[in-house]
């Protein structure tokens, strides 16, 4: 049993690539929560892809004990959370289970737009913020700069901010006693009903459901019979822990504890993000407030290269699922395409992530349809249907446009850091996207741009655009503000005349012609040529917009002919013209999935 004076819960809060994770694993080394042999790099990404991507997907938490320079013990629970703004819900849980935060900042490239979105999250939970300034051994390191734009830019006070090196392992140490220090304790009544916050679960192959909890009052340990209020399940618990990072097993958990407990649950979706966990028996009567319910932002369709691995398709998403119940999937069917999944993402990166974990762990090869938004439609009543509203995630499902009365899409308020230099090119990109400027201020050498923006305009590329034209240097962050009306239009891909319902996607009336003829281009270079003319249009409704033909492959029918009159020629070629006619009325264009692939690949020619 802990003293609650003596535990210290805190996140660590960052832009992405500001060295989170590095200082997670000198913490964890310093505290001797690892021996040398045992520490690896990003010890707590423990999936390939983040390792690789030098990317945190998956909050993780962490309890150390440090002894401090005033002789006692402190317990302290330390959470390591993405920086990506696709991962921004899982920096709302941490934070929701902490009292304090570290924030981190890179010496060399300052405040960045996710630093500021996380710290005033962290704000509203009324944290103590412990500033940090890292990577002070890098030559272009300016740790009093950076000092000056954490005061100016997000009004804390850091004129005592720890100076450090995660690589180096300088000032882990000062690091340690700010936390002892400046973070408060949490509070709780270990004699109250149990009150639990379920802050994560996820599914493991030998326990079952795993479920990270923050309790607030009381204490839950081995044999207690549990009861989750929100999904109104009862389960007895057969295991109570820590991650030290090591997995141990504890006797219980007390007020203000973090730690891990298992209760014989097959599935994720009985444990519930932000569910409050009590006892059967005397437990509490009110629930915690909770978290707000995660939404997708972008769909997209997933569809298996080899239809017969549609089966192992729906139980490999099934299974992903039990890890991340932050995606959303129906099955859904293509003309083109087959039999599939209609899957909702918190964003590209998201998207991109899922995609990859399921080609690399459950070996799978997929076609990705293009992203897309969700559109409110308010639909005219009919002779036969009464006026509706309808929300529409696949532009396969769009309704007759005669019956449109006016279709809205979600917009968003967009924070954008630059160097002055690429400045330029941003408004311009940003302006491109339809966007409506609202702030342009400076601080320091760097602009920060805030503009409005359609969401269907940002998920095609626009992150990846951003990052080109300023060399990687900007940086981005958004959040969402609503519905706008807009003069939206479906844009359908005609090959040989018949609509391929995989490429169509809703666009913006002024720039439905530009991407049209893009597409067109892309897949006359996709498309092998076969016997017959094919033609390849972008369409909206019945009205052309570009095109684009493949020429046909021609047989020499006339090598025969060795000398004689030009009638027999002639006769041949017109028989052939015949044919290839009735060739491209019956024939069926096969499109390659390569071509699927590449041509829904989000990048502009």
């Amino acid at each position: 049993m802990t003293d609650l004076a003596h535990i210290r819960n805190f996140s660590i809060i960052a832009h992405i690539d500001h060295g989170k994770s590095t200082l997670a694993d000198r913490l964890i080394q310093f505290t001797g929560g690892l021996t040398e042999r045992e520490m690896s790099a990003q010890v707590l990404d423990n999936m390939d892809i983040e390792k690789e991507r030098g990317i945190t997907i998956k909050a993780q938490t962490v309890r150390l004990n440090y002894t401090a320079k005033n002789g006692e013990t402190y317990e302290l629970n330390l959470m390591d959370t993405p920086g990506h703004v696709d991962f921004a819900y899982e920096v709302s849980r941490s934070l929701a289970a902490c009292e304090g935060a570290l924030l981190v900042v890179d010496a060399a490239q300052g405040v960045e737009a996710q630093t500021l979105a996380n710290v005033y999250q962290s704000i509203e939970h009324d944290h103590e913020i412990v500033p940090v300034i890292n990577k002070i051994d890098l030559p272009a390191a300016e740790p009093e700069k950076v000092k000056a734009e954490i005061e100016d830019i997000i009004g804390i006070d850091a004129s005592d901010a720890v100076l450090a090196s995660a690589k180096s392992g300088i000032g882990i140490e000062e690091i340690l006693e700010q936390i002892v220090a400046k973070i408060p304790g949490p509070t709780g009544d270990r004699d109250a009903p149990l009150k639990a916050m379920l802050v994560d679960s996820w599914y493991d192959p030998y326990l079952g459901v795993v479920i990270l909890v923050r309790v607030i009052d009381g204490v839950i340990k081995k044999g207690l019979n549990v009861k989750f209020m929100q999904g109104g399940t009862d389960h007895l618990i057969d295991r109570v822990g820590c991650f030290s990072p090591k997995r141990t097993e504890l006797a219980e958990l007390g007020p203000g504890e973090i730690g891990f407990i298992t209760a014989q649950i097959k599935e994720v979706e009985q444990a519930k993000v932000g569910d409050t966990i009590t006892t059967v028996k005397g437990g509490a009567t009110q629930a915690l407030p909770g978290y707000k319910e995660v939404q997708p932002v972008v769909f997209c369709g997933l569809f298996p290269v080899d239809a017969n691995d549609f089966e192992k398709l729906r139980e490999s998403i099934g299974k992903l699922r039990l890890n991340d119940a932050s995606f959303s999937f129906e099955m859904e069917s293509s003309a083109a395409l087959g039999f599939g999944f209609r899957c909702g993402f918190l964003g590209l990166l998201h998207l991109e992530i899922i995609q990859e974990r399921l080609s690399r762990e459950y070996d799978l090869d997929l076609i990705t349809t293009a992203p897309s938004v969700v559109y409110r439609i308010d639909l005219r009543a009919s002779r036969t249907d009464d006026a509706a509203e309808i929300y529409l995630h696949n532009p396969a499902d769009y309704p007759d446009p005669s019956r449109i009365e006016t279709i809205e899409e979600p917009w968003i308020k967009a924070t954008i850091y630059t160097p002055d230099e690429y400045l330029g090119s941003i408004l311009k990109l940003c302006q491109d996207r339809r966007g409506i400027q609202r702030d342009l201020t400076y601080v320091g050498g760097r602009a920060q741009v805030t503009y409005e923006l359609p969401l269907n305009e940002v998920v095609f590329d626009f992150y990846d655009r951003l990052k080109s034209i300023s060399r990687g240097y900007a940086s981005f962050d958004y959040e969402q503000i609503g519905l706008r009306e807009g003069d939206l239009v479906k844009m359908s891909i005609l090959v040989n005349n018949e609509p391929v319902d995989a490429l169509s996607m809703i666009v913006h009336r002024g720039v439905a012609e530009e991407r049209g003829r893009g597409m067109c281009e892309r897949l006359k270079d996709l498309i092998p040529r076969h016997l017959f003319k094919i033609p390849i249009q972008a369409a909206i409704g019945g009205k052309v917009i570009a095109r684009e033909t493949i020429s046909a492959m021609r047989k020499d029918v006339t090598a025969k002919c060795y000398g004689g009159d030009i009638t027999r020629k002639k006769k041949l070629l017109e028989k052939q013209k015949k044919g290839k006619a009735r060739m491209r009325e019956y024939g069926n264009v096969s499109i390659p999935q390569e071509a699927f692939i590449a041509a829904l690949r989000m990048g502009e020619e």
